[in-house]
């Protein structure tokens, strides 16, 4: 049942079903053409294949974007970081182009992922799997003790990834102290960059995911916490797009992503929560601060940090015109990260990496932005607003149809739950168990508090659930 229903899910947001067969052509005449495939600009790639890389991912994952290597170096840490080149395989304007400018991203369902670029590229000779060479766009990123840049460069060049780690594995080896120096390095210089963070201001969304999760027979949901290590992690890709943001801003081309700060009221909302969840929040701690102390595998903090929305809204992507110095303008800066910021660290996943990062080639180079790059960025905004959306309403409508399933045959039953957000005609609660977020019509219940609600409906054919007071 649940399988029909995630694909009636799709058939209803307008997902793909495969690849046309244009572009299966172009993507398999790319893939048995030359590896790695030749540079977009006719250069000579960096051979930086001694470097030992390592991809970290959810376990199983195989369009691998990212590899990374940390190093001491002399009090600092200098990071390399490479980047699946994506660029070197799709030729603009090609159909293989056009349709990844139609998806926009990849997009997941519970029982099957629709890939932004056809598998033999995203998971074949695109993806940085392990002891194979690949072609990547390689960044390097000098720190001092502190964590704070002091250099970057990046450049076109093949790596070898020697090892495909799931965040578990990392995690693990880390705490039991058996990781390598490398690793203990990601995890120092992960912990700086959170420091620079609080200082900046920026937000820790350390949210525990609502997930379905296929437990063999069926699926069930589950409010995953995120291992440290993936904070650790997203420090360096964050890092990447600090500095690539860095780089188009002061050329004056490409495109960063934006999102306004929040509002004084959306903080004040914040606190009444905090309050009803027994969360203590002295007034002179910021949002950012607080946090990080709190544990997502605790039920009442685990609500409280999936009210980040409420701060973390109207996100988007805006295109850079002309230089601009370091004081950016509020337009350019993303609230959450407290600075400027690019996505250039996905590209096998994101449409939009792919331009920033050939900005910030030719930028580093001092080369002429393609001609492409510069006639796609205008429509890049809205493209990406488009394929978001879409990924999001997939999502929530997946997350909706196993709620109902699951909730079917418990009609009449009561559950413990908090109020996490209000709106004008409705609450939305967080159920202590199962992981089910709902809307609770009339409102008024009062933000924070908790609260016993009976089950008055399960309807998987419309993928909805009600609830009322009990």
């Amino acid at each position: 049942m649940l399988r029909a229903g995630f694909q009636a899910v799709r058939d209803e947001q307008g997902v793909p079903v495969g690849f046309p067969d244009d572009v299966l052509a172009e993507a398999m005449a790319v893939a048995d053409g030359p590896q790695p495939p030749p540079t977009p600009d006719g250069s000579t790639r960096r051979d930086a294949t001694q470097l030992p890389f390592v991809t970290i991912d959810p376990a199983g994952s195989t369009d691998l974007d990212q590899a990374v290597f940390v190093e001491r170096r002399g009090t600092g840490y200098r990071v390399h970081y490479a980047i699946a080149d994506v660029a070197s395989f799709v030729r603009p304007g090609g159909a293989l182009d056009l349709e990844t400018h139609r998806r926009g991203v990849t997009l997941y369902s519970p029982d099957l992922r629709t890939s932004l670029h056809p598998p033999l590229l995203s998971e074949g000779v695109a993806s940085l799997l392990p002891d194979v060479v690949r072609p990547a766009v390689l960044w390097r990123i000098d720190l001092d003790s502190a964590g704070q840049q002091v250099e970057v460069d990046v450049e076109r060049a093949i790596v070898r990834s020697t090892a495909k780690l799931s965040y578990g594995q990392v995690q693990r080896a880390i705490d039991g102290g058996t990781a390598d120096d490398a690793l203990v390095c990601l995890r120092d210089v992960g912990l700086l960059r959170q420091a620079r963070e609080v200082e900046r201001g920026g937000i820790d969304v350390r949210v525990p995911d609502q997930e379905i999760e296929d437990d063999g027979p069926g699926y069930r949901l589950a409010m995953r916490a995120p291992h440290p290590v993936e904070s650790w992690n997203a420090q360096i890709s964050l890092l990447t797009g600090m500095c690539a943001a860095r780089l188009m801003l002061d050329a004056g081309v490409g495109i960063v992503r934006t999102m306004p700060p929040p509002a004084p009221e959306d903080y004040e909302r914040l606190r009444r929560t905090a309050a009803g969840l027994d969360i203590d929040w002295p007034h002179d701690v910021t949002y950012a601060e607080l946090v990080r102390d709190l544990d997502p595998r605790t039920p009442a903090h685990a609500a409280f940090l999936n009210l980040v929305t409420i701060l973390l809204r109207s996100a988007g992507y805006t295109q850079v015109l002309r230089p601009v110095g370091d004081d950016e303008p509020t337009v350019l800066r993303h609230a959450a990260v407290a600075s400027a910021y690019a996505h250039v660290t996905a590209p096998i996943r994101r449409l939009v990496d792919r331009y920033g990062t050939e900005c910030c080639l030719a930028v580093a180079a001092g080369t002429p932005v393609p001609q492409w790059v510069l006639d796609g960025l205008p429509a890049l905004p809205e493209e990406m607003k488009l394929a978001d959306q879409r990924a999001r309403a997939l999502d929530r409508a997946c997350v909706d149809l196993v709620e109902s399933v699951l909730l079917e045959a418990h009609v009449g039953e009561d559950y413990q739950a908090v109020v996490v957000d209000e709106r004008k005609d409705y609450d939305v609660v967080q159920l202590h168990w199962p992981a089910v977020r709902a809307h609770i019509r009339g409102g008024g219940l009062g933000l924070g508090r908790r609260v016993t609600l009976r089950l008055v409906s399960a309807d998987p054919a419309r993928r909805t659930v009600e609830f009322a007071p009990a």
